[in-house]
């Protein structure tokens, strides 16, 4: 069984926790170190037991903390040789060399630990922004976020799992009618920012009709404070798992919490 613990989720930090009681690793340390120990201590994990880091991409919400976890307990990184170039140059990454990074390639199978990693390239306005398909205890996670378009390789790779996490930043109306400057709006919808609720809930009806795994978990995160609320997020969902022809009754459905730890969920 695969322990999941949301750390936070959102521009205020994102830092997700795995473990399935042999292995366990973080993707993203955008979580202060003394916070992440905090929280994962108050629901029994530890910070040392994680065996080591994915980033999916250089934005500072994604990589605050990187440097000091990764040089203070000793946790080797895994990403790219292009968002090692710029991590390196990041000052998130003070106190790290490149013999801290192990490089992956985006679309090839590497195993680490004895999870199997599956990089894959989403749209968004970083350096490089990497999506990830995870097999462990016989499961299969795929994990997208800050992602501005869906493409035929995301749906390949979260039509395969288990346990899905997905983006589902904004809802479109509140975006356009909110206070947000006109190039901030075109920066969030424009296909390289991030995917609104309508964008998830259409992919989430293409997964259905296409999957070969046995998606039973799905997870709504990086939601915007100022043009989402989880009631909306979850609804749209809702309407798409109920489209494709599945029910609440069969799929675990949930939105990530905001700059607080979520529970401890199973999959």
């Amino acid at each position: 069984m695969i322990k999941f613990l949301s750390l936070s989720s959102g521009s205020s930090g994102n830092c997700y926790f795995f473990t399935d009681g042999k292995v366990s690793f973080l993707i993203d340390a955008g979580v202060g170190p003394r916070v992440c120990a905090k929280k994962l201590s108050e629901n029994g994990f530890s910070l040392r037991q994680v065996d080591f880091i994915l980033v999916t991409h250089d934005h500072i919400d994604h990589i605050k903390a990187l440097g000091i976890i990764s040089s203070k307990y000793s946790k080797p990184i895994y990403t790219t040789e292009i968002l090692k170039n710029a991590l390196l140059g990041s000052i998130c990454s003070r106190g790290l060399s490149g013999a801290n990074f192990h490089i992956l390639v985006p679309g090839k199978e590497e195993t680490v630990c004895g999870v199997k990693i599956t990089s894959f390239e989403v749209s968004h306005d970083a350096t490089q922004t990497l999506g990830y398909c995870l097999e462990l205890d016989g499961k299969t996670i795929t994990l997208v976020t800050d992602c501005g378009a869906m493409t035929d390789e995301i749906l390949t790779y979260a039509s395969r799992a288990d346990a899905l996490v997905i983006e589902s930043n904004y809802d479109r109306r509140m975006l356009d009618d909110g206070p947000y400057p006109f190039i901030l709006k075109e920066r969030i919808r424009n296909g390289y920012g991030h995917l609104s609720n309508n964008q998830t809930a259409k992919a989430l009806e293409d997964i259905f009709k296409v999957r070969s795994g046995s998606l039973r978990h799905i997870f709504l995160c990086h939601l915007s404070d100022n043009n989402n609320t989880p009631e909306l997020a979850l609804e749209s969902a809702l309407k798409a798992l109920e489209k494709a022809g599945d029910s609440s009754k069969d799929t675990f459905l949930n939105a990530l919490p905001r700059g607080k730890a979520s529970p401890v969920y199973y999959i």
